[in-house]
């Protein structure tokens, strides 16, 4: 968090922030958190990544998909229910941003959690969830361009 803002903005921007953590599976334009900050939507926008160094779209794709990877490695649910429970209106796109944020889809890390065994009940929930938090340093399409572009480069170079 940044210390330049004043306390009175960073507990409103923590109350934006308490409620994505609370109801991710809603919308949550810029507009409606700036409501609930009691600041304009420009200022919320700016302020929050300042605080909290990302801005509020990344981070409620980052609580999502943290959700999304919980249902999927302790339940049974569908994917295609976890998709609408975890606030995606599309499964393509659910499973798109998913692969680019994770690395892998959503049924090959079922697969993945299922057949491996762990210890889990012995660490704390919280360092799971630390170890597991999707890196979202960077927008989920300047990832994919990246990835892109590096694909893209010459796999050998001739040698003379």
């Amino acid at each position: 968090m940044s210390l330049s803002q004043s306390p009175e903005l960073l507990r409103r921007l923590l109350r934006a922030k308490d409620r994505m953590d609370a109801a991710s599976h809603e919308e949550w334009p810029v507009e409606r958190l700036a409501e609930v900050s009691a600041v304009s939507a420009a200022h919320f926008a700016r302020s929050f990544k300042a605080a909290f160094g990302l801005p509020p779209h990344r981070y409620l794709l980052t609580r999502r998909i943290e959700r999304a990877v919980a249902l999927l490695r302790d339940t049974d649910l569908p994917i295609t229910e976890i998709a609408f429970q975890t606030g995606w209106k599309s499964l393509g796109t659910f499973g798109r941003i998913f692969n680019d944020i994770t690395g892998e889809s959503p049924g090959s890390l079922r697969a993945r959690h299922q057949t491996a065994p762990h210890a889990r009940e012995q660490v704390p929930e919280c360092l799971v969830r630390a170890a597991h938090r999707p890196d979202l340093q960077i927008a989920v399409s300047e990832k994919r361009r990246q990835q892109t572009m590096e694909t893209m480069e010459p796999q050998s170079k001739e040698v003379t």
